[in-house]
């Protein structure tokens, strides 16, 4: 989906100094909208199987504690309480360890796309995307990230919430039949 690639640490990174914004079409503008309001309702839809594993008579309680939490602590979350009731009945579904991997993932390039640095792609649609600073010293990453990664990535999170639909609709059928 993204490609990275990195160099070594440059001063000023290369920047757009002059504050002008690069030329973006509309469509990749409105893809990286879509990333954002589907992921958006990915971490709503997992919000609110976690509130219903804290009570199904009201989302208050799973609220009162989601209320600032992270979304990768939200997965851990999800993940802890599939664990316990998967070991209890001795069964773990065969979508939830890919469903958890894509979770994740899902968040991975969410910020990546949310968090790139849109003023300063090259002209390969390299974008800046963060320093990594390492024991080996300091490296400049840059994603791939255009028109095709960006839809496929749309595509990633909605199957992303399909599998989590399907695998909450299983969890049911496990704990009420």
């Amino acid at each position: 989906m993204i490609i990275n690639t990195s160099k070594e640490f440059e001063q000023y990174l290369s920047r757009n100094k002059s504050g002008e914004r690069k030329e973006q079409s509309d469509f990749l503008l409105s893809l990286i909208g879509d990333v954002v309001v589907f992921f958006n309702g990915l971490e709503a839809q997992l919000d609110s199987c976690l509130c219903e594993v804290f009570t199904d008579r009201t989302d208050a309680t799973g609220l009162i504690v989601l209320n600032k939490m992270a979304y990768s602590s939200k997965v851990d979350l999800f993940k802890r309480f599939g664990d316990d009731l998967h070991s209890s009945i001795d069964k773990v579904p065969d979508i939830y360890n890919e469903l958890i991997k894509t979770l994740r993932e899902s968040g991975r390039i969410r910020n990546i796309v949310v968090h790139a640095d849109w003023e300063n792609q090259d002209e390969e649609n390299y974008t800046f995307t963060k320093v990594k600073i390492t024991k080996f010293g300091m490296v400049q990453e840059y994603s791939l990230v255009d028109e095709e990664s960006l839809m496929k990535i749309v595509e990633f999170i909605v199957k992303t919430r399909k599998n989590l639909d399907e695998y909450w609709e299983e969890r049911r059928r496990i704990i009420y039949h």
